[in-house]
């Protein structure tokens, strides 16, 4: 049979010479976290008390959960940056690549562009960019001040 095992390909000096210095640097690095860490448990105060792991908050003591719910329009405005900014690496792409692209390039970025815009009329109209208060229809009735 002609050629070589499979287990002296990583012997090959080209690949030696090509993966050492990702290997040492590799090698290294965990070296110098492991000793890091090994140095700031063996430095590091070794005193517990039931006030230091307390939590701090600006020198008052808190209360109730430390969980806050952001609202919803706070995940909407993070969700349409991120498409509108995956949406401005494509067009970005284009722009460069025009001249080679031609007509059906064109034609595909306008396509691109006209769904996407067509997304934002249909989010408008079912309302999901009313971020403020609700406005009651003229239907609803305000019950809290209705005397019985």
């Amino acid at each position: 049979m002609s050629g070589a095992p499979a287990d002296t390909i990583s012997m090959n000096p080209v690949f030696l010479s090509e993966y050492l210095p990702f290997v040492v640097y590799t090698f290294a690095a965990i070296l110098l976290i492991g000793v890091i860490h090994v140095a700031a448990w063996w430095l590091g105060a070794k005193s517990r008390s039931p006030n230091k792991g307390m939590p701090y908050e600006s020198g008052i003591i808190p209360t109730g959960s430390a969980r806050f719910a952001y609202p919803v329009p706070f995940y909407l405005v993070a969700i349409f940056f991120i498409v509108f900014d995956v949406e401005s690496v494509f067009i970005f792409a284009w722009g460069v690549a025009w001249d080679v692209l031609g007509l059906p390039g064109l034609i595909h970025i306008t396509f691109f562009i006209v769904i996407l815009l067509l997304g934002l009329v249909w989010l408008l109209i079912k309302g999901g960019l009313d971020w403020g208060p609700r406005k009651c229809s003229k239907t609803q009735v305000n019950t809290s001040n209705v005397e019985h």
